[in-house]
């Protein structure tokens, strides 16, 4: 088959999955939310090779989920105000490397004062997808957080092909541990040549400090606004953490409070990374990391981790950023021409009404990441509640702007003014750094 329309929420990895179906130039259109490291993706997209349709991650499996449901099209604060809701995403560039095709624009509704955009529900010819075991009726059993896409992707082909480890008679899957029910599958096939790869193997001992090397001066920079974000944790919390500088905080986070961390593919209550000898490939959070549970811990799909997002029951999202605003705007996901990762799930956690706390170096090669307005797309406006970097701590509002409430040790008001590419209060209880 060729000229194929491919669902999913990234691409795989080069030469591996849906990569090779890449790299034989079958794929027409990607339908995704983040192209991560497969540079072949990446590369065929901006050389015009491919067309990309960037969804927002939730949104995503929100419209698979919907299409499964017989839901046509939904209404979501998710996107609104992106180049992604109104039509200026390139979909399709041309050799030369103008623009042949652009997204379609999104309807927008006013719902209670708020804007909200349209997004159309996703159907499939097919449904391809993979699980632990499954009983000759269908009924499928995920493990841990491989139930990510599954469940949502599967409900919304015509002809769900389930690939399972195990095949078992009916009766042998207690039905409290049916995930997917038969009703949903048409065809099962028997994992034949199992192979199951890990893209970023994290161990326990790879997050420790190690005495006899001595650090860098990025690792340096990176451990200090890590254990300032670390402050923003509080006894009680649900928390979503970005990958990078915010992954690295939840090692700071202090024994003496309870702070359950969320993972968008579907896991509530992450625990360390793993002793290595003991990872499990369906364990692993939304950076691609391995990691284990807690004691509590649940998993879910990524329809209803994302339900927990716009729902409103995530308390705090710590993410990484390429530039913040005065008032508060995010951008965090592409550099135009350059660098394409997707949005992932960034644009749905900053659009659910929680706290959202950034983190990120105050310049990159002496150029201001703190500006005016952003340069770059946007992840969301007026998001950013608070603004950590490497020399500074902001308080932001979306109507007053930026207010300097910490400064780094051997820093001054006058350096930050400098590295700053915007103006901003002072507050008259200003302190130094937390660490």
């Amino acid at each position: 088959m060729n000229d194929l329309t491919c669902v999913s929420n990234n691409c795989g990895v080069d030469s591996f999955g849906l990569g090779l179906l890449l790299k034989t130039r079958q794929v027409r259109r990607m339908i995704s939310s983040y192209v991560g490291e497969n540079a072949l993706f990446e590369s065929m997209y901006l050389k015009g090779e491919l067309e990309l349709e960037l969804n927002p991650q939730g949104t995503l499996a929100e419209r698979c989920r919907a299409g499964g449901a017989g839901i046509p099209a939904f209404y979501t604060a998710t996107g609104v105000g992106t180049i992604l809701a109104d039509g200026t995403f390139p979909v399709k560039f041309n050799p030369d490397g103008s623009v042949a095709l652009y997204s379609e624009p999104r309807d927008v509704r006013v719902f209670n004062g708020q804007p909200f955009v349209m997004e159309k529900a996703i159907t499939g010819d097919f449904a391809l997808i993979k699980g632990a075991r499954a009983d000759t009726l269908g009924n499928v059993q995920f493990a841990a957080t491989a139930r990510n896409f599954n469940v949502p992707m599967a409900t919304a082909g015509r002809i769900c092909i389930a690939e399972v480890e195990e095949i078992v008679e009916p009766g042998e899957i207690n039905p409290e541990d049916v995930h997917l029910p038969g009703v949903y599958v048409q065809r099962l096939i028997k994992s034949e040549s199992l192979e199951k790869r890990i893209e970023r193997r994290t161990y326990a001992s790879s997050k420790e400090d190690d005495p006899s090397k001595p650090k860098s001066k990025g690792q340096l920079v990176r451990e200090r606004i890590a254990k300032r974000a670390a402050h923003e944790f509080v006894d009680g919390m649900y928390c979503n953490l970005g990958i990078g500088i915010p992954t690295l905080a939840s090692n700071y986070i202090p024994d003496s409070i309870n702070v359950t961390l969320q993972s968008e593919n579907g896991l509530l209550g992450i625990g360390p990374y793993p002793r290595e000898g003991e990872e499990n490939a369906d364990l692993i959070n939304a950076g691609k990391e391995t990691v284990t549970t807690i004691k509590g811990s649940s998993f879910f799909s990524s329809s209803d981790s994302f339900a927990m997002v716009r729902g409103g029951h995530i308390d705090l999202t710590l993410l990484g950023g390429l530039q913040v605003s005065r008032f508060g705007d995010l951008a965090n996901w592409v550099i135009p021409g350059k660098m394409v990762k997707g949005p992932g799930g960034a644009i749905d956690l900053t659009a659910s009404g929680n706290r959202v706390v950034v983190t990120m170096e105050h310049t990159a090669k002496g150029a201001h990441k703190i500006l005016e307005e952003c340069r770059l797309p946007l992840t969301a406006r007026r998001c950013v509640n608070r603004l950590i970097t490497d020399l500074a701590v902001f308080d932001i509002d979306e109507k007053n702007g930026m207010t300097l409430i910490e400064v780094a040790e051997n820093s001054s008001v006058e350096e930050i003014r400098q590295a700053t590419g915007c103006p901003f209060e002072v507050s008259p209880q200003l302190k130094k750094m937390l660490q």
